[in-house]
């Protein structure tokens, strides 16, 4: 997976600028991967589902755009902007974009 920026350099962008929806489903885009941590942004069309899942490490969402509610833990979280959720890592989650979403994902080691 190939990210937008080199891991061994600064980087700086405008989300505004990178945000970009699909027609259905999820569009991902890498912005940046190193040794400890990955750096994806997620832009969901409207009325997308994300089943529930598990991941194996650490998670941060920072939501940037639009509306959801994330399941955690069998919690329903409403997402909306400047909306923050830290994920431990194994913790059952799922998702549903009510409108467009956009949002950063944070994946972390979990030491």
């Amino acid at each position: 997976m190939n990210a937008i920026a080199p891991s061994n350099r600064c980087f700086n962008s405008k989300f505004t600028e990178l945000i970009e929806y699909p027609q259905d489903g999820v569009l991902s885009k890498v912005l940046l991967k190193d040794d400890n941590c990955q750096y994806t942004l997620f832009c969901l069309a409207a009325e997308t589902d994300i089943s529930e899942h598990t991941s194996s490490r650490n998670a941060s969402i920072v939501v940037l755009e639009g509306r959801g509610i994330l399941t955690l833990e069998g919690e329903d979280i409403q997402l909306e902007p400047g909306v923050f959720v830290f994920m431990t890592a194994h913790a059952p989650h799922a998702l549903k974009a009510q409108d467009n979403l956009a949002f950063l994902l944070t994946l972390s080691e979990t030491k």
